[in-house]
């Protein structure tokens, strides 16, 4: 199934968070957090200004993004789950070229 978002919404797919914490200790399922990270899977063509001018969106498919606990709604498609919000629901873009250019 393809699905198109519109206007200015972003489909999310969560990215799960490690199941162990530095020190070896495996978190249980039931005391874990639901994941405010993921990975933008499709992203609608933008919003219309008041002059009905068409503002892109400054997130992609494919960018790793952080957005707030209670973000967004979750669907489930072809048996994913997925969150659909609003751009303005995104905190943030993560550059991973930048932390890999830091650590080398």
């Amino acid at each position: 199934m393809k699905f198109r978002p519109l206007h200015d919404r972003v489909v999310v797919k969560r990215i799960e968070a490690e199941e162990k914490t530095a020190g070896g200790i495996i978190i249980p399922d039931t005391a874990k957090e639901k994941p405010s990270q993921g990975e933008v899977v499709a992203a609608g063509p933008g919003a219309r200004d008041e002059a009905g001018k068409l503002v892109p969106l400054d997130v992609k498919a494919g960018d790793r993004v952080l957005f707030g606990k209670w973000s967004g709604t979750e669907v489930k498609l072809d048996g994913v789950d997925y969150l659909i919000m609003k751009e303005s629901d995104i905190l943030g873009v993560l550059d991973e070229t930048a932390s890999a250019k830091k650590a080398a």
